[in-house]
Formats: structure tokens, C-alpha cells, sequence
């Protein structure tokens, strides 16, 4: 079952107030505005997506005491596992259904993922960074995640075998929307993608019935360059 993890004992309950905390911390940034377009609050699905999912595992041992902090943190390679408010974000923004289908772009630890997992019904995920990679796959198929499909390679172009896709979700920031992933999207899907160099925009692109794309500038935010082979 999508995202079963069995956990027991007063760790596990300290994990749950973890998350419940991090949750109401999101929601509270953006009540107050954030930064952020258009989001007020999580929805009760994504707070509960969110609640349910052990960020604790997706890092390293050494930062597993700040895993519930809102702060992203290394997980190796120059590579890092967002910040709670943005995974919060970027997930709300896809407007998840349980029978959607979702490209990730930068699989990372897998936390993203895994949150993926709990609300949509097949996950594909790409990570370029073949370590990471094995390493996000090890945590997904240790804690349960049974809905989701890992691969090692270049993000940029996609996963085309098994487009389109109700929503496509990249997290780490090229300079422009790569056209395959365009391609890929369903038409009515969801794109939310961080663009720019140094300065970066969180963006909102939507595919119409046309093919023809809107896109909508949610926040400024700062993401790790996209890699390309």
C-alpha cells in the first residue's frame, strides 16, 4: 500500500508531533504571506500527506535531529532535501488527484516522492545523480512505497515511455521549461517548476486543451542547478 511505514513506540509518536509541527508551521508561513501567490494553506489532503511521511528517514543520520526544522539539508553530491514550506508548496500547487499520474524531475533522498506517492496513483521519478538515485529507491522500497517507478538519467528529457502526465513536478532549476517535458505533460496538466540562474522563480505552468501553456510566477526561491548529461 502507498505509503505504509510501520513504526512503534514513543519514537514513533514523537515523529507524528514532529510532523504535525512542521505542518502547522507551513500553513502559518502561508497565512502570512510567504512570499508565495496564491496559497493561503495546505489542503487537508496534503497536510495529512505531509503528517504521515517520516522526513527523519529521507536524511542523513548526522541531520536527523533538525529533520522536522523548516530548512532545506544536505543529503550529498551538492544535493539537497528541500525545505518542508517549499515541498508543501509545490505539492499543493500540483492539485493532486489519487488516480493521477506524476513525473518528478530530481528524485533527491526521495522525500518528495514518497509525499507524491501518498496522493497520487503512479509516481515516475528521475534522478541524474546515480548515487542518489540507488539511495532514493533503498528508502522508498524500505518504508513501503509501492506506487512508484525510479530511474537513473537525465531528467530534461523526460520520461516519454510513459507520458503523458496529469502533473510534472522538477526540483532542481533550469534556465528555461525544457520542451520534452512540455511534450509530456497532459493537456489540462500541471507543471510546477523552479526557473532562472542565480535569482530563481517558482512557476506555475498550466497546459490547455490547445496545447497552448499559461504560466504563473508563484515565489522567488533558491534550488540547485539542473544537471544535464
Amino acid at each position: 500500500m502507498a505509503g505504509a511505514v510501520l513504526v512503534t513506540g514513543s519514537t514513533a509518536q514523537q515523529g507524528a508531533a514532529d510532523r504535525q509541527r512542521m505542518v502547522e508551521e507551513i500553513d502559518e508561513m502561508l497565512a502570512s504571506g510567504g512570499g508565495t501567490r496564491g496559497v493561503a494553506r495546505l489542503a487537508p489532503h496534503v497536510r495529512a500527506a505531509m503528517t504521515e511521511v517520516p522526513r527523519h528517514e529521507f536524511v542523513p543520520p548526522e541531520y536527523r535531529s533538525a529533520a522536522y526544522s523548516n530548512s532545506p539539508l544536505p543529503i550529498g553530491h551538492g544535493q539537497t532535501i528541500s525545505q518542508p514550506l517549499i515541498v508543501g508548496l509545490m505539492t499543493e500547487l500540483l492539485q493532486l488527484a489519487k488516480t493521477d499520474k506524476v513525473l518528478e524531475v530530481g528524485t533527491g533522498s526521495g522525500y518528495q516522492t514518497a509525499i507524491l506517492s501518498v496522493l497520487a496513483g503512479e509516481v515516475y521519478t528521475i534522478e541524474i545523480v546515480p548515487e542518489l538515485g540507488k539511495m532514493a529507491r533503498a528508502n522508498l522500497e524500505r518504508l513501503g512505497y509501492r506506487n512508484v517507478s525510479t530511474k537513473i538519467g537525465d531528467g530534461y528529457q523526460g520520461w516519454a515511455e510513459h507520458a503523458p502526465f496529469n502533473a510534472i513536478i522538477v526540483t532542481a532549476a533550469p534556465d528555461h521549461v525544457p520542451l520534452p517535458l512540455i511534450a509530456q505533460l497532459r493537456s489540462d496538466g500541471r507543471m510546477v517548476i523552479p526557473l532562472g540562474g542565480f535569482y530563481q522563480e517558482l512557476t506555475l505552468l498550466e497546459k490547455h486543451a490547445d496545447g497552448t501553456t499559461t504560466t504563473t510566477i508563484i515565489a522567488p526561491v533558491r534550488f540547485v542547478p539542473l544537471i544535464r548529461e
